[in-house]
């Protein structure tokens, strides 16, 4: 599509031209600007400018969602399917958010056609047991459905499979083999559910990350613009309009200008799947939804003092997994709050739940969550693409202090639930907590809680590094070069009292590391590994003496990964405030919502799926 309207048309006229284009692709009311007034409405809250209906409206659409990623999609797609005109809005350059740069595995059950051609016994009466099965538990105690919100399963459990099948039928292809548990945790154990998109679909150079999530999210795009869905990116939503204070129907939203501009450039990132009906220079847009608005914006753990609601231990030094790409700010549970929305299942957050902070064997990058590649078009945000450690033999890490605080050879997290971890499994058994292994990985509790050195007010524990000489680098075959490394997050120097100044130059150290602290660990260390034991935290036969200059500092500190409080849903996603009651015309899924333990991409294709369907089905 061009992307610049014709020499002597307005703006206004070329959006009025690719609107015609819509109602024909899309058999329903073309996405037109608006240039009559709007009622008038009293404020939606006390907090400034923002607070009444806009004079006019710049655009509209039957359904408007707020995010282009696993939820956004699906719910524009079936939207687009019953007729309504969609617009989709993203404060990034591209579609995607969180999924695309995923490993594309998406946990689905209920018996869709992948279980029943490998003879795998689902159905959504089993999948909803398993997801509010009270009885079970992780290797660490945690309650891992105890807490589910039963509605919102239920939802789950008997859309699951519809949606495998329409994800299907608008060109995701997943790895023809058996449904598996791989990648998969909080997805029910009675029936394995994973399926795998493929790697090599929907890649090319202009893919942020090169992963298995292009392979779910390119197809979805494809199929959305084929149905004369509308994408307006590099606009973050800012407010949401409701008709009156805490009452009435959500009617629009305010989005600003936020270009991705990169590090050494002046020049925002061209957002090449832009549609063109946009123009950039203006700076603010106010868009009206006819029906329905869906909040898809994707969790809150990108945005540091609204995840500390729920851990105050998670300071600004630990970052959320791809943050650079999909910031997962709290703007569509912040705006839906102003508005009256209700803030729910909050238990499933703050307990320590299996891959809510992880840890990855990658180091001396700030986004260690996944392997950044250099032709990803954020690389020069991203900076570094890391060091895989093969093993933690090679490496110690030490908190901001110069201290060890737990056995390095931890490593990832455990598949705590599913198929096979309880046997046998009997569901609501008050024995299966019983016959969980205990095995308790706190190591990411222990970096949090040990704020040795730390300071007033927040007394953040600090960054993480892993420490080690140039016989480790040898071993490991690391070329310590850029791009794999990058001054912030990685440091050498041929002693360690300079390496531990260094360090302490970091923009994310919260304490000054202690030269002295650093080399008595070293010390100690190298003792264990003479003595062939780790008295200290019981790491599996110390191997490697760390004694051979230069020494090495590679940032490897904890990543903070999903959310699982958000906003509360009903069974069809519409949002509702404190008092129980709908909010008209407001719905959400995926990890802005709230009341499910399930991780990923299954929850979110569902949610949007529900919330699409019954978005278009608004009788207004």
């Amino acid at each position: 599509m061009n992307s610049e309207p014709q020499k002597g048309m307005s703006r206004r006229d070329f959006v009025k031209l690719v609107g015609t284009g819509v109602a024909v692709a899309a058999g329903a009311g073309a996405l037109q600007p608006l240039t009559g007034q709007a009622k008038t409405a009293t404020p939606v809250s006390a907090t400034g400018p923002d607070t009444v209906l806009p004079p006019k409206w710049d655009y509209e659409a039957d359904i408007v969602v707020i995010g282009a990623g696993a939820v956004g999609l699906p719910a524009a797609i079936r939207a687009a399917d019953a007729g309504a005109s969609v617009l989709v809005i993203d404060a990034n350059y591209d579609i995607g958010g969180h999924a695309i740069v995923s490993g594309g595995n998406v946990p689905l059950g209920g018996g869709h056609s992948f279980q029943k051609k490998y003879k795998i016994q689902d159905s959504p009466d089993i999948l909803f047991s398993d997801l509010t099965d009270w009885s079970v538990v992780e290797v660490s105690g945690m309650p891992e459905y105890r807490h589910n919100d039963r509605g919102v399963q239920r939802a789950l459990a008997d859309n699951e499979a519809p949606t495998a099948e329409f994800l299907i039928a608008n060109g995701v292809e997943f790895v023809d083999q058996s449904p598996d548990n791989n990648g998969g945790h909080a997805i029910g154990i009675s029936a394995k559910r994973e399926l795998h998109c493929i790697w090599t679909k929907g890649q090319g150079p202009e893919s942020p990350a090169g992963a298995g999530g292009t392979g779910l999210m390119r197809p979805l795009e494809d199929s959305a613009r084929k149905k004369g869905v509308k994408f307006v990116l590099n606009y973050h939503m800012d407010v949401i309009y409701r008709e009156h204070p805490a009452a009435g129907r959500v009617v629009g939203i305010k989005a600003s200008y936020t270009p991705t501009i990169l590090p050494g450039s002046s020049a925002p990132l061209k957002s090449f799947r832009n549609d063109g009906n946009i123009d950039s220079s203006n700076p603010v847009l106010n868009i009206r939804a006819k029906k329905a608005l869906i909040i898809g914006t994707g969790g809150s753990t990108g945005n540091v003092n609204f995840r500390r609601i729920f851990d105050s231990r998670l300071t600004e030094e630990y970052p959320l997994a791809a943050d650079e790409y999909s910031p997962q700010d709290a703007s569509g549970e912040l705006a839906a709050m102003a508005v009256g929305a209700s803030l729910w299942g909050t238990a499933n957050q703050t307990l320590d739940r299996n891959g809510a902070l992880r840890k990855r064997p990658i180091i001396g990058t700030r986004t260690n969550y996944i392997g950044w590649t250099p032709k990803s078009p954020l690389f020069p945000k991203i900076k570094a693409t890391g060091l895989t450690v093969k093993t933690w033999q090679d490496a110690i890490i030490v908190n901001q202090v110069g201290k060890r605080f737990y056995n390095e050879m931890e490593d990832g997290y455990p598949n705590g639930t599913v198929q096979g971890s309880i046997d046998p499994y009997k569901p609501g058994d008050w024995r299966n907590a019983q016959k969980a292994k205990f095995a308790p990985m706190n190591y990411t509790d222990a970096a949090l809680a040990i704020n040795e050195g730390s300071t007033a007010p927040d007394f953040a524990s600090g960054p993480q590094w892993a420490i080690f000489d140039a016989e480790a680098v040898k071993r490991e075959k690391w070329n310590l070069a850029p791009p794999a490394t990058h001054p912030d997050y990685f440091f050498s120097a041929p002693t360690l009292t300079e390496l531990a100044a260094l360090i302490s130059k970091c923009p994310y150290s919260m304490a000054k590391m202690s030269a002295a602290n650093l080399e008595a660990t070293v010390k100690r260390y190298n003792q264990m590994v003479d003595l062939g034991v780790d008295p200290d935290f019981a790491k599996p036969a110390p191997q490697f003496k760390i004694e051979n200059g230069p020494f090495y500092a590679a940032w490897a500190t904890f990543t903070v990964h999903d959310t699982y409080a958000g906003l509360r849903i009903n069974m069809k996603c519409q949002v509702m405030d404190m008092k129980g009651q709908v909010i008209p015309g407001l719905y959400c899924g995926g990890e802005s919502a709230a009341g499910c333990s399930q991780h990923g991409l299954g929850r979110c294709t569902t949610q949007g799926y529900i919330a699409g369907g019954a978005a278009a089905a608004e009788v207004v």
